[in-house]
Formats: C-alpha cells, structure tokens, sequence
C-alpha cells in the first residue's frame, strides 16, 4: 500500500474531512469509513498494510503506519489530508495521539495547530492519563456517583497480599494497554493470583513478539518488546452477573448519541461480544454523559459494565477511549453515531431519537464476523451486522490476516465459514439485513 496512494476519488464534495488511523485489522475501520463515505465525507485512513479497509469500494485516501516510526505517520497523514476529526481506532493510536500532542505542546513551534487538532478530536490531553488506565478512570467515575466495582491498584505482590484480607475470592485481575479480554484474568483461588499477576504486569516478551511479528504480522508488539515497558494491573471485586456495553459519540464533553446492549454470546468468557441485546438502561446513560462531560471528551468511546445478578445493579468496569463496534451500527428507531459527529461537524442540525421512539422490531444485533466465526445460537434471531454492498470486505473479515500462511490456510479451510457462500447469500446489497432476508 503506497504511502500516499489514493483508492478512489468521492464522487460526492463535503467539507467534512474524516482522518481514521488503526494498527490492528478489526472490522471497526472499514465500517466506519463506509459510514463517514456515504454521507458525503472525505475519508481518509493511516493504517497497516494488508488492512481489510483496501477491500472496501467506498473511496478513500489512504496512508501507511509504521510500526518503526508510527508518530511521523500519524503527522504525515494529518498534514496531507487537513481533517476535521482524527478517529483512534484501537488503543496504541490513542496513545500514539497523545504522545505526538505531548511532544508538540512540550516543545512548541509550528506543530501547535496538529495538537490542537488532537485535543478537538479525542478531548483535552489532561484526559488521557485517566481515560488509558483503568484505575484513574473508575476513581474518576467514582467520584462522579458512578457505581464501581472495589479496586485496588497493584503494585507489588504486597499489595496483592493486602487486598486479599479485605476481598473475598473471586477476583478480577486486568492489565493496562491490552484489549479484546487479553489481559483479564479471573481468579478463584488465592495462589493463582500472584502467578496472574506477574504475567499481566510483565513487559511483552520477545516469544510473543517474534510471534505477533511472523505469525500475525503485527511488528507494533517488536516495538513494545523493545520499549520493555511494565504494565499497571487493577484487582477488582468479582461482579456475578451479564455483561453490558455502551457506544457513545461525544462533541467538546456532550452526549450527541449513544447505545447500550447487554452481551448474549461471546467466543471466550473474557473476551469480546458476538450477540448482543439493546437496553434501555438509565445507569448506563447517566455513567456515559457524567465522564463525558468531566473529561471534556469528543469523538467515539465505550463504557463496559456488568448488571449484577439478582440487584439488577450496573457496575461500571472499565473504559475503551475509541471506537467500539456498536458505533457504525444504523438501526430504524434508533441512535446513529455517525450521523449525529457528522451532524456537529458540518454545522448543521441533528436530531436525536427520543428514548421512547418506535425501535426496530429485532433487539439482537449478530456482529460480523464474529458471530459468522462462532456459529452463535443467536444468528439466526439477530439483526445481523453484515457489510452488504462490500462483498470483498466480507470475505476479507470472514478469513482475517494472515492468511498468507500455510498453516492458517489449512485450518481456515477446515473450520471456517465459506466466505462467498455468505455473501451471495446476502445479495450484495447496502445496509443491515434482519434474519428474514436470508
């Protein structure tokens, strides 16, 4: 993928520039930019090579990252392409963000309108140590009236000790900067913590960055094997109960749209939602709109909560400072957080569905792929998030990197969904498709 290489020319002119930069290759993206495109936005993307948004037919601009110099890619991208907002797309852009905001306002001269940039897409820079780790961000919240789970931040195996006097068994363990339930550990008795907790806190080891790097491509873990940095690691008090998450679009600390779901199905017990059911849910809203409004936010975040069993009482349990996969989802009788940062972006009005408008008549949103992937239970009775009118980025999600390899061809083969039997299921055609269509 050339640095300034260009897909497609928009047809459609708009003032309304959108820069979406990602170092890993999930659907979030390629959806996005297919949002942003069909109102009108020139969409620009700083990604990895062999991303799945190069499958698209929504046009682009596009624009390598680097895992060698990612913040003088992030610079060139946002000089070249002058946007109105920068959209993180997983986590070590967030941080990448930061970094090239700290450096400019640190240092000074000519770069100050880039940081400004920055600050206007994600919020002010004071944010960011609270909004990157999980035991800033759930004092914050508790400050703020929010119900939490009991934490306690733990810095040596003493800590451990001291918190294991004061919270019955189970336990939550989590590690700063990992995603996707990677750094979650749940533990039931009390001599696997301290083993828990070395893992979590220790740097990423050169095994699993060699791996990541041949096996997956992904040479950002070279980088943060290199860098040798220890990880902060949060105990929290086991919540028994139902997941549940919540998208929001923000705009300078307001709440412009947001949607909440309780999970169904999941691949692994701590790891990411496959089904998920809509919820009206007032603690949710409240918990969004208070850090919202505290941390001065704009752009896209997810809240993570567990509804305890029994009380019904949400617990808030931690943070993600950018996109989710709810925030593309388009539903009749429901938010669209596209169109509502569109909306402010361009100046023009937008309005939000009232919470008691008509809802789509199916509550259940199957994501794609993952619940193509798991063969959930619930497809069949879900709104199912395919990206129809992307036949090639279906494929390209349903058989993810890298499949270059022999031996993930071999097992692609043997487990996975035919990718084109999906698509011509679905048509080709635009838009989220209910179960009846198929």
């Amino acid at each position: 993928m050339s640095k300034n290489a260009i897909h497609s020319q928009s047809e459609k002119s708009s003032s309304v520039r959108i820069l979406l930069a990602d170092t890993d290759r999930r659907a979030y993206a390629p959806r996005l930019a297919m949002g942003f495109a069909a109102l009108g936005c020139e969409v620009s993307i700083v990604c990895t090579d062999h991303h799945p948004v190069e499958n698209i037919r929504a046009p682009y601009h596009s624009f390598s990252y680097s895992a060698l110099r990612p913040l003088a890619s992030l610079l060139r991208a946002i000089e070249s392409t002058a946007p109105d907002l920068i959209i993180p797309c997983d986590d070590r852009v967030v941080q990448h963000l930061h970094q090239l905001c700290w450096e400019f306002r640190t240092h000074g001269g000519q770069q100050q309108g880039v940081a400004s940039l920055i600050e206007r897409s994600l919020g002010p820079a004071s944010s960011y140590p609270i909004v990157s780790a999980r035991y800033p961000l759930l004092q914050l919240a508790k400050a703020e009236g929010i119900r939490v789970p009991s934490t306690c931040l733990l810095q040596t195996p003493e800590d451990l000790s001291q918190w294991q006097t004061k919270q019955p068994l189970p336990w939550v363990l989590k590690a700063d900067r990992t995603w996707g339930g990677s750094g979650v550990r749940v533990v039931e008795a009390p001599q696997d913590a301290e083993t828990m907790f070395h893992i979590l806190k220790s740097p990423c080891g050169l095994t699993r960055a060699l791996k990541r790097a041949l096996v997956n491509r992904d040479s950002f873990y070279l980088r943060d094997w290199w860098q040798a940095c220890s990880r902060a690691v949060i105990a929290q008090a086991f919540i028994p109960g139902r997941p549940a998450n919540c998208a929001v679009a923000c705009w300078e600390g307001e709440v412009l749209a947001q949607m909440g779901v309780e999970v169904l199905a999941t691949s692994e017990p701590t790891g990411p939602a496959n089904v998920v059911r809509r919820v009206d849910n007032a603690e949710m809203v409240r918990a969004a709109e208070r850090i919202a409004s505290k941390l001065h936010l704009s752009g896209f975040f997810g809240l993570d909560f567990m509804i305890e069993t029994g009380s019904g009482q949400t617990y808030l349990v931690e943070m993600n400072p950018r996109c989710t996969p709810l925030c593309h989802i388009q539903l009749g009788g429901g938010p669209d957080m596209i169109a509502a940062l569109h909306a402010r972006l361009a100046g023009r009005p937008f309005a939000a569905m009232p919470a008691t408008a008509a809802r789509s008549e199916h509550e259940m949103i199957a994501y794609f792929p993952q619940a193509w992937n798991s063969n959930s239970e619930f497809l069949k009775l879900s709104l199912q998030d395919f990206p129809l009118g992307e036949p090639e980025l279906a494929q390209a999600l349903l058989r993810p990197f890298p499949q270059g390899t022999l031996l993930y061809r071999i097992v692609d083969y043997l487990s996975r969904i035919p990718a084109a039997t999906v698509v011509d299921e679905f048509g080709g055609e635009g838009g989220i498709r209910t179960p009846s269509a198929r």
